[in-house]
């Protein structure tokens, strides 16, 4: 069969220590057997390493910080459109999704699509209203607390015991096993990601996580559970094993189907050793690992590129179990002049 040609822009290109989905997101589509792919890189900061991947990313523009407006985002894409005529564009930060969820009539308009959740959605799962999501979906979530100031970090005694987990409303998580390093915690989390921080009881077990897509019609169009083999100081996984877990796919489907979540998610999962699940997170993209769903026999990105075209996609049935995913660092050789371009012209 001839591959279609499309040119898809994606955003999370900062392949580091704590990395984006972008990447991983770019090779799923480089190994789709239905679209040939020219991929248009988009990032916020010159170092982000996919810029400079050649291999996976052919064009790359900057792009303005969620902080600058959904107006001023639009702009710099009617621009980047006119230059590479983008027919999908995939966000993958949590930040970033409100702007592009706002835009999306007037990019749909302009010829861009996405397939993103709706406002609702991403809102219904954020982490300051999580447990309410828990108790509309009747899914277990760990207890949790908004704080805005650190004259709070006292009486927290008296609903939580320690260790517990201290929370940025977007990203960080940090355990803390008193309460000054509660006030570090606070302090650092708060300055990156402003106000609420989260505190969130501490639930001891193991963590499973789950890569999924959904239809926007209640349909699990693909879901693909793994284990954290490895983790590094950031809590990230940097290596992992797809598992048989049937609990955690009931939930997965039925999350899915109650929420008629649109687009891709990961979430965040912790087993007890008795056997009970808790909800941590609902991460509202594809995770960093998403590659792996690609290596167990279901390609998440492409069938998300399909679901954005109108075009139907057949639902994955099975996947392989016991597939690794192993993260490794490498340094990359570049000019100069390629750093100075995507500088100072905002292009590469």
């Amino acid at each position: 069969m001839k591959k279609r040609k499309i040119n898809i822009a994606v955003t999370g290109l900062n392949a580091i220590d704590s990395p984006g989905p972008g990447i991983s997101v770019i090779r799923a589509l480089r190994d789709s057997e239905a679209f040939d792919v020219r991929i248009i890189g988009l990032s916020y900061e010159t170092l982000e390493p996919g810029i400079y991947m050649h291999n996976l990313v052919d064009k790359t523009y900057q792009i303005p910080l969620p902080s600058a407006g959904a107006s001023v985002l639009l702009e710099r894409l009617q621009y980047i459109h006119r230059k590479e005529k983008i027919d999908l564009i995939i966000p993958n930060f949590d930040a970033e999704l409100p702007g592009f969820i706002k835009l999306k009539k007037e990019l749909d308009k302009k010829g861009m699509k996405t397939f993103l959740p709706t406002m609702v959605q991403f809102d219904a799962r954020h982490k300051v209203n999580l447990s309410e999501f828990g108790k509309k979906h009747r899914i277990k979530v760990p207890f949790s607390k908004m704080i805005f100031s650190a004259n709070e970090i006292g009486s927290l005694k008296e609903d939580f015991s320690y260790p517990l987990v201290v929370k940025g409303k977007f990203y960080d998580a940090s355990i803390a096993y008193s309460p000054d390093q509660v006030h570090s915690y606070f302090n650092k989390i708060s300055a990156k990601w402003g106000l609420p921080v989260i505190i969130q009881e501490y639930v001891f077990g193991s963590e499973v996580n789950v890569t999924a897509l959904g239809d926007g019609t209640g349909v699990t169009v693909g879901a693909v559970p793994m284990r954290k083999q490895y983790i590094t100081d950031k809590g990230k996984a940097w290596a992992g094993i797809s598992i048989d877990d049937k609990k955690l796919m009931s939930m997965t489907r039925k999350l899915i189907k109650s929420t008629k979540w649109s687009g891709g998610l990961e979430l965040e999962v912790i087993k007890t050793s008795e056997d009970e699940y808790y909800l941590l997170e609902i991460n509202p993209r594809f995770p960093a690992w998403v590659y792996l769903s690609v290596g167990c026999g279901q390609n998440h990105p492409e069938a998300l590129v399909k679901l954005a075209m109108g075009e139907k996609v057949k639902t994955f049935t099975k996947y392989e179990i016991g597939k690794m995913f192993i993260r490794y660092s490498y340094d990359m050789i570049v000019d100069l002049s390629e750093f100075e371009k995507i500088s100072t012209l905002g292009e590469l």
